[in-house]
């Protein structure tokens, strides 16, 4: 389905990640101590979940003949009193769509499929090997 890797750079927190064809920096904000090189791994996370959004609902206003325009989602996460992860997103466009198409498209964002896979969890497994030098 997918596959990353992510490679130490040596400057403190920040790391190379790539999928084999395009390559992203991650790191944390100075006051974390990092060098701010890069989105740090919630910036990231938020993202993913952003150009899903944004791609998924291209593909469906493209199907039904639905002229977008220029398209945005902005994306913020905090946490409520129990601690979770809370995401809300604001999306907008410069097409001259309908309520009922917004609506539509709010409730083809609830199903995007980052969307999907967050909400509901995944299993993450990890194991350890050996780096050859």
């Amino acid at each position: 389905m997918a596959h990353v890797t992510i490679q130490s750079t040596g400057n403190n927190y920040a790391h190379r990640i790539s999928n084999g064809v395009h390559e992203l920096v991650a790191d944390e904000p100075a006051r974390l101590g990092g060098q701010d090189a890069g989105m740090a791994p919630f910036d990231l996370y938020l993202a993913s979940l952003a150009a899903c959004t944004a791609i998924t609902l291209r593909m469906y206003a493209e199907k039904k003949g639905w002229e977008l325009g220029e398209f945005n989602a902005e994306l913020t996460s905090s946490r409520d009193e129990a601690g979770k992860l809370q995401v809300h997103r604001i999306l907008s466009a410069t097409g001259a769509l309908t309520v009922e198409q917004w609506e539509r498209l709010l409730d083809v964002a609830t199903r995007t499929p980052v969307t999907k896979v967050m909400g509901e969890g995944a299993t993450i497994t990890s194991e350890h090997r050996a780096l050859k030098s």
